[in-house]
This record gives structure tokens, C-alpha cells and sequence, in this order.
């Protein structure tokens, strides 16, 4: 995506937030939108995934239940603040890939738990990492919500200023 479609991509998931009956926002009356870090080209990335073992890892959730994934592919990114490796997994009945992970900024300007993205593969094999299209778990907006934390092997040791940012409600 471009830096235009990331800014019209999150309007269009504001105006879901506010007006749709399945959003996760509680006080959809006082939702005046979410807080994003501005689109940079830095933090995206189009790669070849590594193809990984298929083991299935549970992943503990908010809530304290498990869920389980298959991790399907790695990939090495070359992150402006130092290379980073990211697990991909996926959900059984999706073609593309659920990256749960944490970062420097996670409790520090983005979500403590951690924040996800969804990434589909490029006709070409490769996959488009895109940290701009970074986002928080429902979790974040309401407790009613069950949440996979990102796995210790998705706790990237560098920040990711990039996607959204923590959630204040209105």
C-alpha cells in the first residue's frame, strides 16, 4: 500500500469504529477516531518468507485461555533500527498470514499486550510487511473481547514506530 491507501485504509476503519454495530468500541457517541503514527516507507518491507516447520504453537490469550496456530513461514526484516526475524502464522480456512508481535513501543505509545498484522502473500511468493498497517487486538478497546498475546518469539527488540498507537477513549 501506499502512504495514501494506509491513511484512507484507517479512515475507513474509523468510520467502522464509530458507526457499525461490531465495533469494539464501547462510547461509539464519543469516538472522535484512533491515534496512528504517521505512514513511513521505512517500515515496509516486501520479502521472500522462509518456509518454516508447521509446528503448531499455543499462543496464551488475554483472558487466560490458549489458542492454537501453525507456524508456516519466517522472515528477516531490515528494520532501520536493526534486522529483525518475525514468525508468520496461520489460521486454519485463511490463505494469508496472522503476525501477532510486540516491540520497544509496546506499553511506551502502543498497546502493552502487543498488536497484530495481517499479511497476504504477493503473487510473486514474496509478502509485504507492512508496520503501517499495524493494529491493536479488540482487547485494547473492551474487555469483552479474548486477545492471542503475541509469542516470545514475535518480541522484536527494537521500536516499531509505525500503525497504532494506544487507544485513549474519548
Amino acid at each position: 500500500m501506499t502512504d495514501e491507501e494506509v491513511i484512507e485504509f484507517r479512515r475507513r476503519k474509523d468510520t467502522f469504529f464509530k458507526m457499525d454495530d461490531h465495533s469494539p468500541i464501547v462510547d461509539q457517541a464519543s469516538f472522535s477516531g484512533l491515534s496512528y503514527y504517521v505512514p513511513d516507507p521505512a517500515y515496509r518491507f516486501r520479502v521472500d518468507p522462509m518456509p518454516a516447520n508447521g509446528e503448531i504453537v499455543v499462543v496464551q490469550t488475554s483472558d487466560g485461555s490458549q489458542r492454537e496456530y501453525r507456524r508456516s513461514a519466517t522472515v528477516t526484516l531490515p528494520a532501520p533500527d536493526g534486522a529483525v526475524g518475525l514468525s508468520l502464522f496461520t489460521v486454519e480456512g485463511s490463505d494469508g498470514f496472522f503476525v501477532p508481535f510486540r516491540d520497544v513501543t509496546s506499553g511506551n505509545g502502543t498497546y502493552g499486550a502487543g498488536r497484530y498484522l495481517d499479511i497476504e502473500p504477493n503473487t510473486d511468493g514474496t509478502v509485504t510487511v507492512d508496520f503501517n498497517l499495524a493494529y491493536n487486538p479488540y482487547c485494547a478497546y473492551s474487555e469483552a473481547y479474548s486477545c492471542p498475546l503475541p509469542p516470545v518469539e514475535n518480541w522484536l527488540r527494537i521500536p516499531i514506530p509505525a500503525g497504532e498507537k494506544s487507544f485513549e477513549p474519548s
